[in-house]
């Protein structure tokens, strides 16, 4: 099968299109507006850019009456959100904080999750998250789709402070991916998590590209 997705209906019953760009990282957000009103919210767009110096981004599709994602405003507000990584046994949690929630309601409360305070960003953090990065605002690229709900805003910002909890660091200075368990978004309603892992190298490559792969700067 194939078919043009601006020009053509779908032919399956559920769009293809979110099932094949996976597994995708969840970027789970937490942030604080310029008068105090915290924020916790996961993106499955959501993505490292480059290593040297360490840059993010994620993409927050607008709401159907055209509002823009409380996220985007309090990053462009403060200069600042915190990504905290999103595991297995956070799921729920995770999951949770993804309701549209009245403005009295406070996402940490509703999903259960304790505030950690961050060292730079003026919002907290969850302290039950083993990697933390608290980014610092850059820009917001906005681009417009076919309705509202279509229409991102791209925000993209430098990690300026990264937290590793001790006890997930493997006793050789790597990350234990497989006792950390992260999640990752698939299509529909389905997630996957992180249980097992392989190595591979590239055949042939110079001192620099095997730094580079690994992120180091030369």
């Amino acid at each position: 099968m194939k078919y043009s997705p601006g020009l053509e209906q779908n032919p399956l019953p559920y769009s293809p299109f979110k099932s094949c760009t996976v597994p995708r990282p969840i970027g789970w957000l937490s942030s604080i507006s310029a008068d105090g009103v915290e924020n916790l919210a996961p993106y499955s767009q959501w993505q490292n850019l480059t290593f040297d110096p360490p840059m993010v981004m994620f993409s927050a599709n607008q709401y159907p009456d055209g509002r823009r994602k409380d996220t985007v405003l309090n990053a462009e507000q403060t200069g600042w959100f915190v990504w905290n990584m999103a595991t297995w046994n956070l799921r729920e949690a995770v999951n949770i904080s993804a309701m549209a929630l009245p403005p009295q309601e406070n996402e940490f409360d509703r999903a259960g999750v304790t505030r950690a305070a961050a060292d730079m960003a003026p919002g907290p953090m969850v302290a039950e998250s083993p990697v933390h990065f608290e980014c610092r605002y850059m820009s917001t690229h906005r681009l417009i789709g076919d309705s509202n709900v279509g229409t991102i805003d791209v925000v993209f910002a430098r990690v300026e402070r990264i937290h590793i909890d001790d006890t997930v660091v493997t006793p050789d200075g790597k990350l234990d991916i497989p006792k950390i368990r992260p999640i990752a978004r698939m299509g529909y309603f389905d997630y996957t998590v992180v249980t097992d892992t392989f190595e591979m190298r590239v055949p042939g490559s110079t001192r620099d590209a095997e730094m580079g792969l690994q992120g180091q700067s030369a």
